[in-house]
């Protein structure tokens, strides 16, 4: 079945099928169509809506959820996500499988709608206090919004972390067909772990509290080990790379833009291709390095350089210094969004 929707409804569609039983939400531009949709169909297919009072109240109401073993999710935007980083931490800590769907705009402060991937580092690094990481996954198109979503829930579940799905105002509030699969994913057995009122999960406990520091500092090891094996789900994908002189890195909306300029490039002899990471953490480090090496490199992003630090980052990690020091970044800001003649000039220039 397809459906021509507008991408913040396909995050919607994408939990249900993914098998959501609460959605737990406060509303905000530009993310609000995935708290409405979330109120209409939630309740219509015995799923929970619970429009909670403020970000902080929902965060935590995922909490209690997930601690209860039921696959939860909220979505919010910039100011929201700063107000949910201590419940991520939380979540974290406890070892509990959530979804955060951040909806990206200007900031700081209130800023405005438009969009923005300027949450990288919060979305991207966990923002909260603690050495956690978040699974962290970032759409192109209104099916990667649906396709994405699902994704996230088996990742959470799987690795028992938050995961966020990071998009941008343009992606959230744009329309294209999204194909719908035809039954919904299996609901995944947590009685190993979670506390669910019944005698089999008695003596499971959810905590995320160590009162000795030698427990408290192997927890963080067994935390820091388990984020190490999320390489293996690391996901990325390339457009044109195979000969490229001239590399595009880019994610989200802006790998849209990457592989318009690269295609013009093209047109003019100059060997031009792309490579976009699908998840942002775990970060796709070894593919990168294997699309990047010999190349010049130009990162595109909507933010003041976030992005294509973790591109160099991640480059002289995997002993490309040289294609490191390289990188060169073309950016907007404040909800402007960079051009594909600005790519092509960048380009160019490298």
């Amino acid at each position: 079945m397809t459906k021509f929707v507008k991408s913040n409804e396909a995050v919607v569609m994408g939990a249900l099928y993914a098998g959501c039983e609460l959605y737990f939400g406060y509303p905000i531009t530009p993310a609000s169509e995935i708290a409405h949709g979330a109120a209409k169909w939630f309740p219509m297919l015995g799923r929970t809506f619970v429009q909670a009072e403020c970000e902080t109240a929902s965060v935590n109401m995922m909490f209690g959820a997930a601690a209860a073993g039921k696959l939860c999710m909220t979505a919010t935007s910039g100011p929201g996500f700063s107000l949910m980083q201590e419940g991520v931490s939380y979540l974290a800590g406890a070892e509990l499988p959530a979804v955060i769907v951040d909806v990206n705009r200007a900031g700081p402060g209130l800023g405005n709608v438009y969009p923005e991937q300027s949450d990288y580092t919060p979305a991207v690094k966990g923002g909260g206090h603690g050495n956690y990481q978040t699974f962290t996954l970032a759409p192109a198109s209104a099916q990667e919004m649906f396709d994405l979503t699902v994704k996230a829930f088996q990742m959470a579940s799987k690795w028992r972390t938050p995961a966020v799905v990071f998009a941008d105002g343009l992606q959230g509030q744009m329309m294209e067909t999204v194909k719908l699969p035809e039954k919904e994913l299996e609901k995944p057995d947590f009685s190993d772990w979670a506390a669910q009122g019944e005698a089999k999960t008695r003596s499971n406990l959810v905590k995320s509290i160590f009162l000795d520091a030698a427990a408290q500092e192997e927890f963080n090891e067994h935390l820091q080990e388990k984020y190490a094996r999320m390489a293996e789900d690391a996901m990325s994908e390339t457009y044109l790379a195979d000969d490229a002189e001239v590399l595009f890195v880019a994610f989200g909306i802006s790998s849209r833009i990457a592989r318009t300029a690269a295609e013009e490039l093209r047109r003019d002899g100059v060997k031009a291709g792309c490579f976009r990471p699908v998840s942002l953490n775990p970060f796709p480090c070894r593919q990168l390095a294997a699309a990047a090496k010999g190349r010049r490199i130009v990162a595109i992003e909507l933010d003041a350089g976030q992005f294509a630090d973790d591109v160099r980052l991640n480059l002289a990690k995997a002993g490309l210094g040289a294609e490191a020091a390289s990188v060169k970044m073309v950016h907007r800001m404040g909800g402007q969004v960079v051009s594909v003649d600005d790519a092509v000039l960048a380009a160019r220039s490298a």
